[in-house]
C-alpha cells in the first residue's frame, strides 16, 4: 500500500507542475495543447511500458478485442473518457471555467469513496472516514456558496470513477492500460494540433515552445503512469481520498501565479486540507507498521 500511496503524491505534484506550466504555453489554446500534450506524452509513455516490459500486457488486451467487439468498444470507450479529461483539464483555464472543474475535482475522492464502497464492497478505516466526513463538509460548503453544479463540475467527478470502475473491470488497470489508451487517443490529438496552420505557426514566433513543450509531454507522462499505477496498487476509496492532494497543491499553485482565494473559500478549503492532513498521518502510520513487520 505505501508504493501506492507515494505514486499518487507524486502524481498530483507532478499535475500541479503541469498546472504551472499550462500559462506558458499561450498562445496556444486549450485544444492545441491536449493535441501537444498527448501526441508528447505518448513516446515517453512509450519508453515507461518498454522500461517496464509491460508489452505482454497490451498483447493481452488485444487479444480480448479480438475475441470480443464488445471488449473493444469498452476500450474505445476508456479512452474517450480519458481524452475528454485531459481535454478538459487544458481547456477550463483559458476560458474562465476553472472554478466549476476544480470543485468537480473536489468532489471527485467523495465520489471515489462511494464507488468503492458500493461497487467494490471495500472498507474504510476509521481515520478515512473521518477524513471523507472532513472533505465533505468542505465541499458542501463550496456547493452552497456556488450555488449549484455545472456540466464541467459533473463531468469530472463522475467521469473519472466511471472511467476507473471500466478499467478494472477491463483488467486495464495497469501501464498497458494506459498506454492503449493513449495511444487511441494519437489520432484525435493530432486533428486538433493541425486543424489550423496557427498551432505550427506559434512555434516559429515562439521558440521557447520548443522547449516547454517537451517538458509537457515528460511531466504528463510521468504523472499519468503513476496515477494509473496508484488506481491498481490502492483500494478505490483510499486512491480516492488520496485525489484530494491534487486540488490542495493546484489551490498553492494558483496563489503562485497571482490569483486569490476570497474569504469565503478558506472554510471550504480549511475542512479539506484537514481531510488531507489525516491522510498523510494515516499513510505515515501505515509506513511504521510495515518497517516493522
Amino acid at each position: 500500500m505505501l508504493k501506492g500511496i507515494l505514486a499518487s503524491v507524486m502524481a498530483s505534484v507532478l499535475f500541479g507542475g503541469i498546472y504551472y506550466l499550462s500559462p506558458m504555453l499561450m498562445p496556444l489554446d486549450g485544444e492545441q495543447i491536449f493535441g501537444w500534450r498527448v501526441v508528447l506524452t505518448w513516446p515517453f509513455t512509450t519508453v515507461l511500458l518498454l522500461w517496464r516490459g509491460q508489452g505482454g500486457r497490451v498483447a493481452a488486451l488485444l487479444a480480448g478485442v479480438r475475441a470480443s467487439w464488445a471488449y473493444g468498444a469498452t476500450l474505445l470507450v476508456c479512452a474517450a473518457l480519458l481524452g475528454f479529461q485531459l481535454w478538459l483539464f487544458m481547456w477550463a483555464p483559458l476560458h474562465g471555467r476553472a472554478l466549476p472543474v476544480s470543485l468537480g475535482y473536489f468532489l471527485l475522492p467523495l465520489v471515489m469513496v462511494l464507488t468503492g464502497r458500493l461497487v467494490f464492497r471495500e472498507r474504510l478505516s476509521t481515520a478515512q472516514k473521518l477524513a471523507t466526513a472532513l472533505a465533505a463538509a468542505g465541499v458542501a460548503h463550496e456547493l452552497l456558496r456556488v450555488g449549484g453544479l455545472s456540466w464541467e463540475t459533473l463531468a469530472v467527478a463522475l467521469g473519472y470513477p466511471l472511467y476507473f470502475v471500466l478499467r478494472r473491470r477491463l483488467g486495464a488497470d495497469h501501464l498497458g492500460g494506459h498506454w492503449l489508451d493513449m495511444t487511441l487517443l494519437v489520432p484525435v490529438a493530432l486533428w486538433f494540433m493541425l486543424r489550423t496552420p496557427s498551432s505550427l505557426l506559434h512555434l516559429d514566433s515562439h521558440p521557447v515552445l520548443f522547449a516547454l513543450l517537451p517538458m509537457l509531454g515528460v511531466l504528463s507522462a510521468m504523472a499519468l503512469a503513476l496515477y494509473m499505477a496508484a488506481s491498481r496498487w490502492l483500494p478505490l476509496g483510499l486512491f480516492g481520498l488520496l485525489t484530494y492532494v491534487e486540488p490542495v497543491l493546484l489551490v498553492m499553485v494558483a496563489l503562485l501565479l497571482g490569483e486569490r482565494v476570497v474569504p469565503e473559500q478558506w472554510m471550504t478549503y480549511g475542512l479539506v486540507f484537514s481531510a488531507v492532513a489525516l491522510l498523510v498521518i494515516e499513510g505515515l502510520r501505515q509506513m511504521a507498521k510495515e518497517r516493522k513487520a
